[in-house]
């Protein structure tokens, strides 16, 4: 059989993988399709006689021409098909949710950042461009401060017996309170009804509570006499409804109303809702597109594990909360977690969602941001900056003064000097948001970075290389390079012991030689 010379091969070809086939297909990249039934590879291979059939995953782990996989499998199976994925070097996409244990998530994302492999998760709605287009309302302010969010996920089937409604509905409406939001919540309330199976809930109502205040509700059923899907966010400038099942021009409306108090008493005054218009587009194929684009650039997802792991520590909450029929706080699992781990002082704020190593010290007025992952016996100075979502190798320092934002990833060892930058965008302005065109930088093993350099983004930093104070990096560094001034040039090498290397790649302090080859240097 002739294959195309494509590079995606969807795993699991049921109820939503026939989805993915379809559309990956339809981008011109599916490469195989795999599934354990042989009788629906020979109905899909009719379909698309141009693809390949395979039965085992092992085989498509181990063709070279597979890039990257797509798994629609049972929710119970992806940390194990995940993990494999990666460690034979492709990039991943995950069918919600990443994976069943929070441990085995943290290991996931861990594993992805090592092998640096995507690992994106099919949270589909942040593909629609109308969520799209609400987390921009959201952003800009046009709603006022939010207060509270609700959403209704509701329908007569598709009836579960391998997962209960919470996990098949809800997380759809978690990935977007989360976004919206912007924070994990504090505490979680959750119950249900088991109607058609006594141990398998077919309805549940989750309440979410905010640190700043926020409240959300999510309302899930597949024993409803209708189709909903509808999220209401209410703030005190607007009220947003997002109706997934009306017409395209109607699904977002903005709802100026307004409440005023007179003699003490609350008087609304109600208003006409705008239409707001969005280009339409279909979220799935947006999303596998985003997933191309990711594996091209080595951009992160949108969706990524992190932001994966986030939504199943929310949903084994609610779980949590349904079985104990009692609200769960999500800031005490992580108190009693992790706190015995690592020193942070006092004045230092580490937000929900955050991996610390032991033995990391944590200084004055630092903040981490939610969805980093700092590794073990760092030390991490004054007034620091790090984060979201970004990842620092064990034994790394990073002093006074430094920001390190979502795009930059330190391997171990690595020094930041006081008050040094990194950029993360090429051309910002205040006024538009291009996180989109996020570049990342690489800093590898045991580089020096020294007092107020800035690195520019889209670049990597080789292994031991090291920067002189106050340079400005504009491109690529060499393994053991020695770099300085604006804009930075190579005056020599530097050892691994960060002394300058003579004339004939000698260190005169601890005897190392070195040869050159194609990225730098090499100890000989």
């Amino acid at each position: 059989m002739k294959i195309k010379k494509q590079t995606i091969a969807v795993v699991g070809t049921g109820y939503w993988g026939k989805n993915l086939v379809r559309n990956f297909y339809n981008l011109s990249v599916l490469h195989t399709l795999c599934d354990t039934n042989n009788d629906t590879i020979t109905n899909f291979m009719v379909q698309y006689p141009d693809v390949a059939g395979e039965d085992s995953f092992n085989k498509v782990l181990a063709n070279p021409e597979i890039k990257g996989i797509a798994i629609a499998t049972p929710a119970a199976t992806h940390a194990t098909m995940v993990r494999d994925a990666i460690l034979a070097g492709k990039d991943v996409y995950v069918e919600k949710p990443l994976c069943l244990s929070e441990k085995e998530g943290i290991e996931l994302n861990q594993l992805s950042k090592e092998h640096k492999q995507i690992l994106m998760v099919g949270h589909l709605l942040w593909y629609h461009p109308v969520v799209l287009k609400l987390k921009e309302l959201v952003d800009k302010g046009e709603l006022g401060r939010i207060q509270y969010i609700y959403s209704n996920r509701l329908n007569l089937g598709k009836l579960r017996r391998e997962e209960n409604v919470l996990w098949s509905f809800a997380p759809h409406d978690v990935s977007v309170i989360l976004g919206l939001t912007g924070e994990m919540p504090e505490t979680i309330q959750a119950q249900g009804g088991n109607y058609l199976h006594q141990k398998i809930a077919d309805t549940t109502v989750t309440l979410l509570n905010f640190p700043s205040g926020i409240k959300a509700h999510i309302f899930v059923s597949w024993l409803h006499p209708f189709k909903e899907q509808k999220l209401v966010v209410v703030g005190d400038k607007q009220m947003a409804v997002f109706d997934d099942t009306a017409p395209w021009e109607d699904k977002l409306l903005l709802y100026p109303h307004s409440i005023d108090w007179q003699d003490n008493i609350p008087i609304a005054h109600k208003a006409e809702a705008t239409t707001i218009t969005v280009e339409q587009d279909e979220p799935l194929r947006a999303e596998c597109a985003h997933f191309l684009e990711c594996m091209a650039t080595r951009h992160t997802p949108r969706t990524d594990g992190e932001e994966g792991l986030r939504v199943l520590k929310v949903l084994n909450a609610c779980q949590e909360s349904l079985e104990q029929e009692k609200s769960v706080s999500l800031s005490a699992q992580k108190a009693s977690a992790e706190t015995r781990s690592y020193y942070s002082h006092p004045t230092a704020v580490i937000d929900p969602n955050v991996h610390i190593g032991a033995k990391t010290k944590i200084w004055h007025f630092s903040h981490i941001l939610s969805g980093s992952h700092i590794g073990e016996h760092c030390n991490i100075g004054q007034n620091v900056v790090i984060g979201p979502k970004v990842s620092i190798g064990n034994n790394c320092k990073i002093q006074n003064n430094v920001c390190i934002y979502e795009g930059v990833m330190l391997e171990d060892g690595v020094f930041c000097g006081p008050s040094m930058v990194f950029t993360n965008v090429y051309n910002p302005r205040a006024e538009i948001s291009k996180m989109d065109q996020l570049r990342p930088i690489l800093v590898k093993k045991r580089a020096t970075i020294g007092a107020n350099a800035t690195i520019i983004c889209g670049i990597t930093m080789g292994r031991y290389c090291f920067i002189g104070a106050s340079a400005v990096v504009t491109k690529n560094v060499p393994d053991h390079a020695l770099v300085v001034g604006n804009p930075a040039r190579q005056t020599g090498w530097a050892c691994k012991c960060g002394e300058k290397l003579d004339n004939n790649l000698i260190c005169t302090r601890c005897g190392k030689k070195y040869k050159k080859e194609k990225n730098g240097l090499k100890e000989r």
